[in-house]
């Protein structure tokens, strides 16, 4: 079978793919478990070298995931799944709201409407964002059943693709997952556009021996997931039963929440422990990405992902070890 990855050369994308050509094999349209002969990595922008981890069963292709043509082109098959991770994420959607509808509401539509005219239901994971929830009536804990009013474009694109998830299946075009990550941790690189970046700047420039300028104060609630468990909660959704799902598509993946403050003390425990000295930490709040923050949920629940099998981090301290291990060379 066929793989494809929109967003595909992104971090969790990149560990996805990797995560796949490890394990060989995914539930196909068949129903019954298929061999992966290609994964395709689609992304707007694609790395001038080849990522490490990645075998010859990998292509990757640049285009515009709302591109009809450029999308069916890879959508060429029957016996294919889709994640569909492409997106433009919560700061980046604040600045531009025309973009943020052309990439995470067209685009999102190209890719249900290619999957569409393959035959066979192919399995389509669509990731969507806890950012979907919001507004004054929020409760403390979100569940799944918990109304959307989200409070920023990001978070509205992310409930329409939910929407589209569930009626697109229901009418049999395809079989469509959609999974509610909170923010995934620990990206490496640099800072990118989302108002959660910081939830991985915290810790990974201080491990570079770099200044992390936190736009938050240290008592602010931040709910994270490692994203060795978020790409492991992925795979779980697409091979879970559609049955088990029934007719809403669309689940909270396990978080853990944490002030900044226990993340900074986290990271000093875990970086003593590794013999790392850190960079240091500067508190400069920014109004802008408080209030989006503000807007998001503080805590989730997510039995419903954890009944079908998607991992929870075992601790904080994990998470950190776990990027060290990943990618600062143990």
């Amino acid at each position: 079978m066929k793989v494809v990855i929109t967003g595909g050369t992104g971090f969790i994308g990149l560990n996805l793919a990797r995560r796949l050509v490890l394990r060989g094999a995914l539930t196909g349209p068949s129903g019954a478990a298929e061999e992966i002969d290609s994964i395709v990595l689609f992304d707007a922008v694609t790395p001038t070298a080849r990522p490490p981890g990645l075998d010859g069963r990998v292509d990757i292709v640049a285009g515009d995931v709302a591109d009809r043509d450029a999308v069916s082109a890879l959508i060429d098959r029957d016996d294919i799944s889709v994640f569909h991770l492409a997106s433009v994420v919560s700061g980046e959607g604040e600045r531009d709201f025309d973009l943020a509808l052309r990439v995470n509401v067209d685009g999102t539509r190209t890719v249900l409407q290619a999957c569409r005219a393959r035959a066979g239901a192919p399995r389509v994971v669509f990731t969507s964002s806890v950012a979907a929830f919001g507004g004054a009536a929020m409760p403390a804990t979100v569940t799944d059943t918990t109304k959307q009013t989200p409070e920023t474009t990001y978070g509205m694109t992310k409930s329409i693709g939910e929407l589209m998830i569930n009626d697109y299946t229901r009418k049999g075009f395809l079989d469509g997952r959609a999974a509610r990550p909170p923010a995934v941790i620990i990206r490496p690189g640099r800072p990118n556009a989302a108002a959660s970046s910081f939830a991985s700047g915290i810790f990974r420039e201080p491990l570079n021996g770099e200044e992390c300028v936190l736009p938050v104060a240290p008592e602010t609630l931040v709910h994270v997931l490692g994203q060795r468990n978020c790409v492991e909660g992925l795979i779980v959704l697409h091979e879970a039963d559609g049955a088990a799902l029934g007719d809403d598509r669309a689940v909270n993946l396990p978080s853990a929440t944490y002030a900044v403050s226990e993340m900074i003390e986290a990271l000093k425990r875990v970086a003593a422990a590794n013999g790392r000295a850190l960079g240091p930490i500067t508190v400069r709040p920014d109004a802008a990405v408080e209030r989006i923050i503000a807007g998001w949920p503080t805590w989730t629940e997510a039995d419903r992902a954890l009944a079908l099998g998607c991992p929870a981090d075992e601790s904080l301290d994990r998470v950190i070890q776990d990027y060290i291990d990943d990618f600062l060379g143990g």
